[in-house]
């Protein structure tokens, strides 16, 4: 399965009492497909995944499997801290048609790296679907080491990593050492074009709800050796790169859809909306981008 350089992390819309709302997902669905991106995952850490019941989830997953399942991969976002419950979600999630999964290093309990490769071995072999590994140690207070990753990819629907550490030493470590055929995504949008210097196949995004046909347009660049205008795109986009992650995500993106347009509602607490200065920031940098003006 070619999941291509730009994966977009989708948000998850809700209406004005902050319920589930499909049919927006499924057309935000369509209009990230349209503007770029190559796969969808659904119901991550974008997505506001520790506040979606197991039930919204699968409503979820069909949503965007029936609106652009015929046109992109979708991955499930089906990982947690409880290996059981990640396994139950799995097996629901795939009677939904998805074409694969995302899974999370599990949160809060910190288990060592032999506790982390058992709880993804686990999870994976309950489905024959490919599996995208997620490292995220600013959330979940553990880092998924290359050599665990590496151990991982052997497994044979184990084929990919969204690492988020944020350390471009274990993006090329893992790059360097994993089967042919085992991808590594950037986490971070203002880390994608240094990764893929160091052998990523691209990233895991957020900022591409919002410009994902210069993201596209930078990663061909950078395919065709035109690092210089690669460069330049990268540049440009930085600014926006850092803006939407002044607080916390998914809030400055999902406040950024409203600014522009595509209003996918709130999100649901314990987060809470952007302040005035921070939205001002906000709205100035999408200015600056001409993102307004679309």
């Amino acid at each position: 399965m070619r999941l291509g350089s730009l994966i977009t992390a989708m948000v998850t819309p809700f209406d004005e009492n902050l319920k589930l709302d499909l049919d927006r997902a499924a057309a935000l669905a369509v209009r990230l497909v349209e503007s770029g991106s190559e796969a969808l995952v659904v119901g991550g850490t974008t997505g506001e995944s520790p506040t979606l019941e197991v039930e919204e989830k699968i409503a979820l997953f069909k949503a965007v499997v029936d609106a652009v399942g015929s046109r992109v991969p979708v991955f499930a976002g089906t990982g947690g801290n409880s290996t059981a419950a990640s396994i139950d979600l799995t097996k629901k999630a795939e009677d939904t048609g998805v074409s694969g999964f995302m899974l999370v290093t599990p949160y809060y309990n910190k288990p060592s790296q032999e506790g982390l490769y058992r709880h993804f071995e686990a999870v994976a072999s309950t489905t024959s679907l490919p599996v995208m590994l997620y490292n995220v140690p600013g959330r979940t207070g553990v880092n998924m080491l290359p050599v665990t990753v590496v151990r991982l990819a052997q497994i044979p629907n184990i084929v990919a990593l969204k690492e988020a550490s944020g350390n471009l030493d274990q993006v090329g470590e893992v790059a360097a050492k994993a089967p042919p055929g085992f991808s590594v995504y950037s986490g971070d949008d203002s880390l994608a074009l240094p990764a893929m210097a160091v052998g990523a196949s691209g990233v895991v995004s957020v900022a591409s709800h919002l410009v994902g046909r210069e993201m596209r347009e930078m990663f061909g660049a950078f395919g065709a050796g035109n690092t210089r205008r690669a460069a330049e795109i990268h540049l440009k986009l930085l600014p926006l790169f850092k803006t939407l992650f002044i607080t916390s995500n998914p809030v400055p993106v999902k406040t950024a859809l409203r600014m522009v347009g595509f209003d996918v509602g709130g999100v649901r607490p314990p987060l809470a909306p952007m302040d005035a200065k921070e939205e001002e920031l906000l709205r100035r940098c999408l200015e600056s981008l001409g993102l307004l003006d679309r």
